[in-house]
Order: structure tokens, then C-alpha cells, then sequence
């Protein structure tokens, strides 16, 4: 046997995401790279790790067994690192947050400073839809979540980040209102929203069912990213947070479209379960970022030049 770690840790995130193109993604590796890696793991062995059916990878039985194996490897590996790192009297463990899609643009401005103060520190973020989000809470994988709409019948704590702001949007060639658009002018664009269990869906529904408006032609898509982009390319409107789309605004690829009630305003929130207990980790993140947190907001989060009123 001949494997590395680097292909085991490979392993365990295809095993993970169920796909090659998500674990490129986690990884910040182009999907060949990960598709070399995983055929030299798969070398290694005479019996299958994944196999595809209909389409779709599967891991097989023996797979799952590799992959539990491999994870424990893995933490063994972490568990070496933290033990040298904490001898030379440097804050050690990792770090753990999953964060709704939109979230990416918020938290790394509010982790940067800290893990630049933390070498020896390690820091797994995830970035997932809020139904994701909030099942990795609950079942105490994580040690805090992002999320700009709070869980129900869920017992939290929370620290306020930052104020969201959601604007119906289209791209550059969009016509624009005298005053606001009316509300049969809303009702026959073509809207674009994001998947099912997704906050933003969420508020966007919410939107129409109290202003009893009727969607007439509608585009589901499954990521923010995706859904900027068909907004750009002139597929529709959509309504998004101002702190994705800040850079297509300055560059006036993208504006934003007047419409009565809106903005709508919800708050970035880190939080996390009242009964787990807090890491040495974790606590002194939250220590850092009440003291800090105001700083990154005063240097990263000012739309005024992009607001139109």
C-alpha cells in the first residue's frame, strides 16, 4: 500500500459531497486534480470505492468502510498537529462553521484577523443551503452557524454580525420605473429564485404572499452564484442581498429595481446550541470577535455608495 494522506483527505470529501465537482469545490482544487487523486487511491485496491449508477457515484460497501477508516486517520493526523502546537504554548483545535450560501461574502472578513492571530489553528467552513445549515447545528458538528434567518424551536445563543439587506434586482439592460414597480409590472417579469430550503426563497416567498402578488414566470436555481449570473445574463429579476452583488453594482452590470416594501432587512447572526458547550476554541473566537467585530464592518461592510436611496 502506497496512499497519502493528501488522497485520503481527498477521499473522505468526495465521500462527503457525493461528487467530484462539490469536493473541487471544498477543496479549492480543479475537479481533475481531484479525479487523479481519487484514481490513485482507487489503485491501491482490487475491490471498487465508488461506482456509478444511473449517472450518479455511489460508494460502495467496502468504500464506507475505507472511509470511516480514513477519518480516523485523518483526526489522529489533526490530533498530532494540535498536540505540537499546544507544546509550544500556541492556541490549537479547529475551528468549525457552516454558513448559508450568501454568508461567504460576510464571514471570512469577520475570521480573518483572528486565524492571522492563530497559527496553529485550524478552520473547516462549510457553505451550504440554511436546511443544511441548521441540520449540522443540531446534530453537533459544527461549533457555530451563520445564518441571516433564525432556526424555529431551536435553543440558541447569538451574537449580531452585521444588518442584510434584500433588493429586487436585474441586470444592466433593465428598464427601470418611473417611481416604483407596480405591482402588476412585478407580477409579469420573470423571477428568479433559489432552491427550496434556502432563507432567501424563503423571504422572497414570504414577499409575494403578503403583497397577494401571483408569480407568473418563475426560474429555480440552486446556488446565489447561479442566480447572479442569470440575472446578469438577462434571464430575469431576482431578489438578492446587496452584499453579494456589491461589485456588480460599482460596475453597473447589475441595478437595483424600485419596489414598495422593499428593502427588505434582516441581520447576520453567528449562532450556536445553548447545550453544547463551548471549545477552547470556540470561546475565544467569540471573545474576539464582540471586541473586533465593528472594526471588519467599519473596513469591509459600507454600500452607501451603492444604495440608490
Amino acid at each position: 500500500m502506497n496512499y497519502t494522506l493528501h488522497q485520503l483527505h481527498v477521499f473522505t470529501k468526495v465521500v462527503e459531497t457525493r461528487s467530484i465537482t462539490k469536493a473541487a469545490e471544498e477543496l479549492f482544487m480543479t475537479q481533475p486534480a481531484v479525479s487523479i487523486q481519487l484514481k490513485k487511491l482507487q489503485e491501491q485496491f482490487d475491490i471498487p470505492l465508488t461506482e456509478v449508477v444511473r449517472k450518479r457515484m455511489r460508494i460502495t460497501e467496502f468504500g464506507m468502510e475505507i472511509y470511516r477508516m480514513a477519518e480516523r486517520v485523518l483526526n489522529e493526523v489533526h490530533a498530532i498537529n494540535y498536540k505540537t502546537q499546544a507544546f509550544k504554548g500556541l492556541l490549537t483545535g479547529r475551528l468549525s462553521i457552516s454558513v448559508v450560501s450568501t454568508g461567504k461574502y460576510v464571514m471570512p472578513y469577520f475570521l480573518a484577523d483572528f486565524m492571522k492571530s492563530h497559527p496553529g489553528l485550524e478552520l473547516s467552513m462549510d457553505v451550504t443551503n440554511k436546511s443544511k445549515v441548521i441540520g449540522s447545528l443540531t446534530s453537533g458538528e459544527i461549533d457555530f452557524a451563520l445564518v441571516s434567518v433564525l432556526p424555529e424551536k431551536l435553543n440558541i445563543y447569538e451574537e449580531a454580525l452585521l444588518d442584510n439587506e434584500l433588493y429586487f434586482v436585474g441586470n444592466k439592460n433593465h428598464s427601470l420605473p418611473k417611481s416604483k414597480l407596480s405591482k402588476s409590472e412585478l407580477e409579469n417579469e420573470s423571477l428568479i429564485f433559489r432552491e427550496e430550503g434556502s432563507a432567501t426563497r424563503k423571504i422572497m416567498e414570504d414577499f409575494f404572499e403578503q403583497k397577494s402578488l401571483r408569480v407568473r414566470k418563475k426560474f429555480e436555481l440552486t446556488s446565489n452564484e447561479a442566480v447572479k449570473q442569470a440575472v446578469l445574463a438577462g434571464l430575469g429579476i431576482s431578489m438578492m442581498p446587496i452584499i453579494g452583488i456589491r461589485e456588480e453594482l460599482l460596475h453597473k452590470r447589475m441595478k437595483i429595481i424600485p419596489v414598495t416594501g422593499m428593502p427588505i432587512k434582516t441581520k447576520w447572526r453567528l449562532i450556536w446550541l445553548s447545550e453544547k458547550p463551548l471549545s477552547p476554541v470556540a470561546k475565544a473566537y467569540l471573545e474576539f470577535l464582540k471586541l473586533k467585530k465593528m472594526d471588519s464592518i467599519k473596513e469591509y461592510f459600507n454600500f452607501e455608495r451603492i444604495k440608490p436611496y
